[in-house]
């Protein structure tokens, strides 16, 4: 069995260079690769095209990249909590390309399935579908989309074993699942990284097949957006 296991993040994270095209997993802050960013914004890797669903907020996640202005393009379904993406956005320093969210993840989920293209009817009449081929299917218009073409795609995952099988937690699988294996590599970062053999097989959610290299990561803050409480 192939060992996916690599000692640390700046090893894990080699062969990325400018101008490169990642997806990250996550949502909002939940289930982002946290240790994998901050090796991004310490290694000054620039002109990135990002897709994400949104890019963290202001101080944290992605938003980090962005204040560092290592981010050219991002693809993503909303702006989100964080103020300097939209002030990039709206100042024409970033490019951004909105996509419906569940556009964004079928995208996700089309290349990591090796299917080129496909037809939704979302976005149909809007902006969204403008230069796209367009097809009635049972009466209703859909819209061609292309699947996303990736160098690399990072992912955060709880429990993942030696030849790259992942477990995730809740609703931290969010776009995880479907980015696992849509890039030319898939580099997957874990809370806990077991030996080969250890995670019962019915409960892996992404064969190791589909990841090329796996580390554990450390001192997770795991943030939260918005935090509500009951009050007293």
């Amino acid at each position: 069995m192939i060992n996916k296991k690599v000692n640390s993040v700046t090893e894990a994270l080699q062969g990325i260079e400018d101008g490169m095209t990642i997806m990250l997993g996550g949502f909002g802050l939940c289930g982002i690769p946290e240790n994998s960013i901050a090796e991004l914004v310490q290694k000054g890797t620039t002109n990135l095209t990002c897709i994400s669903n949104n890019a963290g907020v202001d101080d944290f996640g992605l938003g980090l990249l962005l204040q560092k202005r290592q981010i050219k393009k991002m693809i993503s379904s909303y702006v989100g909590e964080n103020a300097e993406f939209e002030r990039q956005m709206l100042s024409g320093e970033l490019e951004v390309e909105l996509t419906p969210q569940g556009t964004l993840a079928e995208k996700c989920r089309a290349a990591q399935a090796g299917i080129p293209a496909f037809f939704t009817p979302a976005g149909y009449g809007t902006e969204v579908a403008e230069g796209k081929e367009t097809r009635e299917f049972n009466g209703k218009m859909h819209v061609m989309e292309l699947a996303y073409k990736a160098d690399f795609s990072i992912v955060k995952a709880w429990k993942g074993d030696e030849a790259g099988n992942l477990i995730f937690k809740g609703t931290a699988r969010n776009f995880n699942a479907v980015m696992a294996g849509g890039a030319k590599i898939t580099i997957a970062e874990v809370e806990e990284l077991v030996p080969a053999g250890t995670l019962d097989p019915n409960e892996i959610h992404i064969p190791g097949i589909m990841v090329q290299r796996v580390f554990q990561g450390e001192k997770f803050e795991k943030r939260i957006e918005q935090r509500t409480v009951r009050q007293k």
